[in-house]
């Protein structure tokens, strides 16, 4: 489903290398954690990915589709079979949690009785059907974390990206949004979270990709997040 094939990134003329001869698959359904410090080039991963950025060299494959040549009139279809989650949630202030999730749905032209049905369903996978009315400043860190997650799967993507998406949380909300995640995993959906965090990793024992310095240095099916 996703392949990363001699994958290399460099940034300012060659002057710094981000990720240097990636190798790795990731089978449908699976659950894989991206793990390492800060600047390792976990983040890298996801941009190159979703096609934010090109790999330097190497291939990147999602699905039928290789994203390092893709055409930039061609993501837009592709990015759609992929959902995304930020640490930093995103959502739009002056719009209520229900209004957040549905606004993909209305600028792709769906049906005003679907967009309802989704939403709903989406909100009540998440836990947060009676917060369909809040604005983002009356929810707590956890529940905008949440409606950011329900946002990702209104479409039914079939690989969601969790990019730190418990970097602002305390670990009680932690708790919840790694649950949810199992939850969207446990459904059929390819689940790819990077993270910094050791307890969240060690506790899920699913596979692990760890990075340092811009380099795979373990890849295990299933297993911890040791120190490099």
């Amino acid at each position: 489903m996703i392949l990363f094939e001699n994958v290399s990134k460099q940034y300012d003329g060659g002057e710094y290398t981000a990720l240097e001869d990636i190798n790795f698959e990731i089978k449908p359904k699976e659950f894989v954690s991206i793990v390492g410090r800060s600047g390792a080039g976990k983040s890298t991963v996801i941009r190159l990915l979703i096609g934010e950025e090109r790999p330097t060299t190497g291939r990147i494959v999602f699905g039928e589709d290789e994203i390092s040549t893709m055409h930039p009139r061609d993501l837009p279809r592709v990015r759609r079979g992929i959902g995304t989650i930020f640490q930093n949630y995103r959502l739009l202030p002056t719009k209520t949690a229900y209004e957040n999730v549905a606004f993909a749905l209305e600028v792709a032209g769906v049906s005003e009785r679907e967009i309802d049905d989704m939403v709903r369903e989406s909100l009540d996978l998440v836990g947060l059907s009676d917060k369909a009315g809040n604005f983002p400043h009356e929810l707590s860190g956890g529940e905008a974390q949440r409606v950011a997650m329900a946002r990702a799967m209104v479409n039914h993507p079939r690989l969601i990206v969790a990019d730190e998406p418990t970097g602002n949380l305390d670990p009680l909300n932690t708790a919840d949004v790694i649950k949810v995640l199992e939850q969207i995993n446990d459904l059929g959906t390819t689940v790819i979270l990077t993270t910094h965090n050791r307890d969240v990793v060690n506790k899920l024992n699913r596979r692990v990709i760890q990075l340092d310095n811009g380099r795979i240095i373990r890849d295990v099916t299933k297993g911890k997040y040791t120190l490099a």
